[in-house]
């Protein structure tokens, strides 16, 4: 609709440009068309005379008169209004919103989806380290990853979900000693429990494993314990495939999956990261003090100077993330996505700058970072801190076993990734209107039992007639519901632009309540059969719009609940 409004005023532009209204070499502003925040002002609202009186030399509402006339005329509209100091606001003739019904029903799976380019654009996501069971907080990095690659697949890019991980390091050395002390005996009581260990209840299983000489398969490999205590390199290598085997048993269990796992080891070994600390020296990026061997970030935007190579020769944590991303665009990554926990927000500036002073030609905006909040979790009233099994923090298992893989994801996806969330588990667990995926869900439900019903009771119902009957859909419930509907392309639209998946879980809920209401208005199974196949058509409609927008967030649409 959007689309149609906008080449209209394109077409008065041209007409005013040729009556030297406008003058013939005008640069078209960015103007905008958005709907109207109250019926009152029509559906939609544009700000283009206001953007035009300039070079007009005109008042804006004058402009906009002539603007309205000289609009073609068009089915689309019912009538054109002028507010304040020059918005002009459509109102829709009522067979608009039934061209978009047919549409809906037209194009069913691929309503609210659109072609693209085929670009490749890669998503990051999760990219926990192997050292412990998933927690809440990367629940949320998974809902929104994977929410984030549904919506840019929606709309044309060819999507490669990434997981990153680190199979070394000081975290790992840490994980491997603690799963060490464990085959041994030592529990987190004792006092020569490693200094840094790991005291969830998971390392005395995996300690266990490894004694019983259990064998694992993780990212296609198949690792064997050994059972021999004194052999801390085993140890490691079967704590990292155990716990690597976890998380991905529990993103299955959430419905996440990944194209890519990128070991962290593998720039090393491949000697990319070397091959990163030559290209930055070569570009004069660079400086040697101190002993330590820095780059000069702070000709790229940051704040000041950081250390690649520290004096002892290891390197510092952010060139390893140059090299990472340097191989995304070397892969083809056309665009780049990274969702992190907010807490890494220091580290992005240095990441870029270490990208342009690479000079191979990387935007200045690549990559993209999606940032979330930390996540609150309540039961009771109280804050639920610790897992029985974790210990230390609530596992993203807790919450799918608790309440259920949809409930879990929709309340990950619920509120804007940058603000801090609470997770009530009482209300997630609720079959109530309160409980949002509920409500939702029980929409789509509820068109199914009433197409259930209709047979039952002796009615019958021909979409083909109802198709033909829209003028019957008169009321002001009718009306809402189709305005609703309508809406769901231009939400998927600046979802994905924005990287706001929670838009679609918002409007979700404006959706099913918009039906809720029209139910609990009005009978649909009606002796009327024109009526009642024009009502069952919009029913219809609004149960193929929910289950499109629920499977944008990974949730079902169940038919009974």
């Amino acid at each position: 609709m959007k689309e149609q409004l906008r080449e209209l005023i394109l077409q008065a532009i041209q007409a005013l440009q040729d009556d030297a209204t406008l003058p013939a070499d005008l640069a078209l502003p960015g103007f905008v068309i958005e709907r109207a925040r109250s019926r009152e002002h029509g559906d939609f609202a544009c700000n283009v005379a206001m953007l035009l009186a300039k070079p007009a030399r005109a008042k804006p509402r004058e402009l906009a008169e002539k603007l309205v006339a000289a609009l073609p005329a068009n089915d689309l509209v019912a009538k054109v209004e002028i507010a304040g100091p020059g918005f002009i606001n459509f109102f829709l003739a009522a067979s608009a919103y039934h061209a978009e019904l047919r549409r809906i029903l037209a194009e069913a799976d691929a309503y609210g989806r659109s072609a693209g380019g085929g670009k490749t654009v890669g998503v990051e996501f999760v990219s926990a380290n192997p050292t412990g069971p998933l927690h809440v907080g990367h629940g949320r990095a998974a809902a929104i990853g994977d929410c984030l690659s549904r919506l840019l697949e929606a709309t044309g890019w060819n999507v490669k979900r990434e997981f990153y991980y680190n199979d070394a390091g000081v975290q790992i050395a840490n994980l491997a000693v603690s799963v060490q002390a464990r085959a041994r005996g030592v529990t987190p009581d004792d006092s020569n429990w490693p200094e840094n260990g790991y005291r969830g209840d998971y390392i005395a299983d995996v300690a266990r494993a490894f004694l019983d000489r259990d064998a694992v398969v993780a990212d296609g490999e198949t690792v064997t314990a050994n059972g021999d205590v004194d052999d801390l390199d085993a140890i490691r290598r079967f704590a990292v495939a155990s716990l690597r085997r976890e998380q991905d048993l529990d993103l299955q269990a959430f419905g996440v999956g990944f194209d890519t796992y990128f070991l962290e080891s593998s720039l090393y070994s491949d000697g990319k990261v070397e091959e990163t600390v030559r290209e930055l020296v070569a570009h004069g990026h660079t400086y040697e003090e101190g002993g330590a061997l820095w780059l000069r970030t702070t000709e790229f935007g940051d704040d000041k100077d950081r250390v690649m190579r520290k004096s002892d020769g290891t390197y510092t944590y952010f060139l390893p993330d140059v090299a990472y991303h340097l191989s995304k665009w070397q892969r083809g990554y056309e665009r780049a996505i990274t969702e992190l926990g907010s807490d890494h927000h220091g580290s992005l500036a240095r990441v870029k700058a270490g990208l342009q002073a690479l000079n191979v030609g990387i935007p200045k905006n690549w990559p993209e970072y999606v940032l979330h909040q930390m996540v609150t979790v309540m039961r009771g009233g109280e804050e639920v801190k610790i897992s029985k099994r974790a210990g230390s923090y609530v596992t993203l298992r807790d919450l799918i076993d608790e309440v259920g893989r949809d409930a879990t994801r929709y309340f990950l996806i619920s509120r804007k990734s940058d603000s801090q969330l609470v997770f009530d588990i009482d209300l997630a667990r609720s079959q109530s209107n309160d409980n949002p995926v509920y409500y939702i869900q029980y929409a789509h439900a509820r068109v199914c039992s009433v197409l259930r019903q209709a047979p039952e009771k002796g009615f019958s119902f021909d979409l083909a007639d109802g198709l033909t009957q829209l003028a019957r859909l008169d009321n002001e419930h009718e009306q809402i519901l189709l305005t609703e509907l309508s809406k769901f392309p231009e939400i998927v639209e600046t979802a994905a632009l924005n990287l706001e998946p929670h838009l679609v879980a918002g409007w979700l809920r404006e959706l099913a309540n918009a039906f809720h209401t029209y139910y609990n208005s009005h009978q649909f199974l009606v002796e009327d059969a024109a009526l009642r196949n024009a009502r069952l058509a919009l029913v219809v409609a609004t149960q193929q719009v929910l289950k499109n927008g629920l499977g944008l967030l990974g949730l079902g649409a169940p038919e009974k609940m």
